[in-house]
Order: structure tokens, then C-alpha cells, then sequence
């Protein structure tokens, strides 16, 4: 974990290597931003700084901001939608409200961390892990797959969150992926089998430290956090084997409004997103993980080539159903 003079030279950097270009400095933009204002206000402040423009910030849930974008249409003020997940990004693309970013924008991006017709980018991944007590369970006992912990072995073993939104996008893609047969089936054996309901990802990574559960589904990043104050925390994760549902790595990301008199503006905000420094802003003070080359890693991240080798592979424009998962896990009784 990188040092906080590590963070002090960072911010530094920051102010000593603005952004240049041909910009208004005059000029303000609006952001609907469903990032939390205490995760991505220093990066916005930072923005500001460097280039003199003011940015207007409409900070609420990434669902709800995607549906007044649908509601305002082409009379919304915003000049970016910048989405805490890809099934938002997806919804207001259908719409077609979105403008086609420049190809060199497009292609600093995996092909995977972006939309194909080029309406919205990647701004940083969150991964879906499986986090485990390893004074409980070895390296050798870990399922390779989600689908394992059905089995008899991890009875009354596992911790989930049903309601939180992360969760819900996992289980979109499982049925993606692997189809709403095999998801049913998945969370009716997983109910079966006594998973442990909690409210979200961080009362999972409790309950693996105080002996309460063996096993947990949360994001990568709540761990990391228990880390960086107590670095012999009692609890390890570790990812699935390659391509399973369980890997999946959800983004946040940007897209710029079409309706917007601010289009070039608002590339300087998307371009500055993707720079190497904010970019190292998302690893070193988010524990999020880069979605461009070139970003000094955390150590307790895998590298960004080796992630990719990991994740399933399926369309993020296609977590929009939303609807659907809920509907299943009512179905199932879970919710």
C-alpha cells in the first residue's frame, strides 16, 4: 500500500503538470455525478485548478440520475453523466444521448471497459471478490468457481448482501452469462445451503474476522480498507478462476451529453479522468483499479493485464436489466 507521501507527491504533481488545451476558463460545466461527492471531490477541485473552469455537481444515485437524463432529454443541463456502473452508462446510451467520443479517447480504454459505438469510457473498475478467513481455510480448500458454494461443504459458511446494488449487478451478469436457468438455480442452492444475509459489503468482512462466516461475495475494495488501518486484519480474498460469473469487474465511467453546448469542455473533464494522475488518484487513495496503461500499482491490486485475464466475458452495456434480477431474486425469496 503506497505511503501517504506517496499521496503528497501525487497531488503535487498534480498542481505542477496542469492540463493544456484551448479552453474557455470562463466556462461552466454540469456534472450529474452518481460517484460519491467524498470519493471524487478532490479530482473535480483539482479540475477547477487547472484549468479555471467551474464544475456544477448534481451528486445522487447513479439509477436515479440516469432516469432524470431520460426524463430531461435534450433539456437537460448536464454536460456529463459520470455513473458509479455500466448498466446506467447502458440505459442512457439506448437513448441515444450521449455524444460519440473521439476515437482517441476510445482506445486508452480496453475494449471491454467501454461502450462499441463509443458513447461512454471506463473511468475505474471494482471487482467482485471472494473474501475468506484464512485461519479457517486454506489455499487448497477454496473453490475454483461461485457455482462451487452450493456444494454441502459450505453450509451455514457463507456471507452475502442480496439488496446491495454491487450484488445485484453480479447476479445480472451471472445471468448473462451463464443464463436464468443456472443463476434460479445457483441462488435457490445458495439459500439452501444457509448463506448469511447482510446489509452490505462491509458487515461481511466483519463477520469473516469475528469468526461468524468462512466465506464472503463482496467488492475488492472494503477489505483493502480494513488493510490500511490494521495491515494483520484477519482476512484474505482472492479471485475465481478465469471467466467465472464470480470475477466480474463492474466500472464507473462518463459519457458526454449530446444536447450540451460544452461538448469540447467537457472532453478536457473525460480527458483529465484518464490521465495518468487522476488515474493514480482511483488506485492509491480508492483501492479501485485503473482501466489505462502506465499507473504505478498498489501492491495489494493485481496488475490491470492480469485482471483482464480474469473477468467474464460479456457486453457491460447489457447489465441494464435491472428489473430482471430483482424480479428473480423475489422469485426466489431471497429479496
Amino acid at each position: 500500500m503506497f505511503k501517504h507521501a506517496m499521496t503528497y507527491v501525487l497531488l503535487t504533481a498534480l498542481l505542477l503538470f496542469p492540463i493544456s488545451g484551448n479552453i474557455d476558463a470562463a466556462e461552466e460545466l454540469t456534472l450529474y455525478s452518481g460517484r460519491s461527492k467524498s470519493l471524487v471531490q478532490p479530482l473535480i477541485q483539482q479540475f477547477e485548478k487547472e484549468t479555471g473552469i467551474t464544475v456544477k455537481v448534481s451528486y445522487g444515485n447513479t439509477t436515479q440520475l440516469a432516469a432524470a437524463l431520460m426524463t430531461e432529454g435534450e433539456k437537460s443541463p448536464a454536460a456529463l453523466f459520470w455513473a458509479q456502473d455500466a448498466g446506467a452508462l447502458g440505459a442512457v446510451s439506448k437513448k441515444g444521448l450521449f455524444a460519440k467520443l473521439p476515437e482517441a479517447i476510445q482506445e486508452k480504454v480496453p475494449a471491454n471497459f467501454r461502450h462499441a459505438d463509443g458513447s461512454w469510457v471506463a473511468t475505474s473498475g471494482r471487482a467482485r471478490v471472494l473474501a475468506y478467513s484464512p485461519e479457517r481455510i486454506t489455499t487448497e480448500q477454496l473453490p475454483k468457481s461461485v457455482f462451487e458454494l452450493t456444494q454441502p461443504m459450505w453450509k451455514n459458511r457463507i456471507g452475502w448482501a442480496p439488496r446491495n446494488a454491487s450484488f445485484q449487478a453480479f447476479v445480472t451478469a451471472m445471468r448473462m452469462q451463464a443464463g436464468e436457468t443456472r443463476a434460479e438455480e445457483w441462488l435457490r442452492g445458495m439459500k439452501e445451503n444457509g448463506a448469511k444475509t447482510y446489509a452490505k459489503n462491509t458487515p461481511i468482512i466483519e463477520a469473516l474476522a469475528a469468526g461468524e462466516i468462512d466465506i464472503g461475495l463482496p467488492n475488492h475494495y472494503y477489505l483493502l480498507r480494513f488493510k490500511k488501518s490494521n495491515a494483520n486484519f484477519p482476512v484474505a480474498q482472492t479471485f475465481f478462476k478465469a471467466n467465472d460469473p464470480g470475477n466480474l469487474v463492474n466500472v464507473a465511467g462518463i459519457g458526454i451529453l449530446k444536447s450540451s453546448k460544452h461538448q469540447k469542455t467537457a472532453l478536457t473533464f473525460v480527458e483529465f479522468l484518464l490521465s495518468a494522475k487522476a488515474q493514480q488518484f482511483f488506485v492509491s487513495e480508492v483501492f479501485e483499479y485503473p482501466v489505462i496503461d502506465g499507473v504505478i500499482p498498489n501492491a495489494n491490486l493485481i496488475p490491470l493485464p492480469a485482471l483482464l485475464k480474469l473477468v467474464p466475458t460479456f457486453d457491460l452495456n447489457e447489465m441494464d436489466d435491472l428489473e430482471g434480477t430483482l424480479a428473480l431474486l423475489r422469485k426466489v425469496g431471497i429479496l
